[in-house]
């Protein structure tokens, strides 16, 4: 195969999976929005596990409010913010984008930026100075130590 052919046959796999990707998801269950919602939210009894998968009686107490919403017809949006009403921002796993919670997905971005900002100044500034040559002092020193006259430039010694 050509490259030509190789490069659009990528292009192609990029495309379709930008279009699968892209596409809307079908009309999810009530048990698919459920598990969405309470992969969302911690369980209040729990170290760090979801409602979803935790057994605790707060935890299924969550999720049989999360299922009611759900039959009562209410957005996924809602529901989240209904739960945050009641326990407050600390029942969901994941921190709000916004507000000083914003911090907890700014900050990490943020430093690899700047990191990535000074290796390259620096990278930069490393291949501009050139290395120095010896200087007069730094060959004299050499030379009283090989026990050869600082004069001779070259190394040949004085027979030549």
């Amino acid at each position: 195969m050509s490259r030509r052919t190789l490069w659009a046959l990528l292009g192609l796999v990029v495309v379709v999976a930008l279009v699968v990707g892209a596409r809307a998801p079908g009309e999810r269950t009530a048990d698919e929005r459920l598990r969405s919602i309470g992969g969302d939210v911690r369980c209040p009894t729990c170290a760090g596990q979801a409602v979803a998968t935790s057994d605790a009686p707060a935890a299924k107490a969550i999720r049989s409010q999360i299922r009611s919403d759900i039959e009562a017809g209410r957005s996924d949006d809602t529901i989240r913010n209904r739960l945050t009403d009641s326990y407050g921002d600390d029942i969901l796993l994941t921190p709000p984008r916004s507000g000083f919670a914003g911090l907890v997905w700014i900050v990490p971005v943020a430093a690899v930026v700047i990191a990535f900002g000074s290796l390259a100044l620096a990278f930069r500034r490393w291949e501009r100075d050139e290395p120095a040559g010896p200087s007069t002092r730094d060959r004299a020193l050499v030379a009283s130590a090989l026990g050869s006259d600082p004069d001779d430039s070259h190394g040949e010694g004085s027979g030549r």
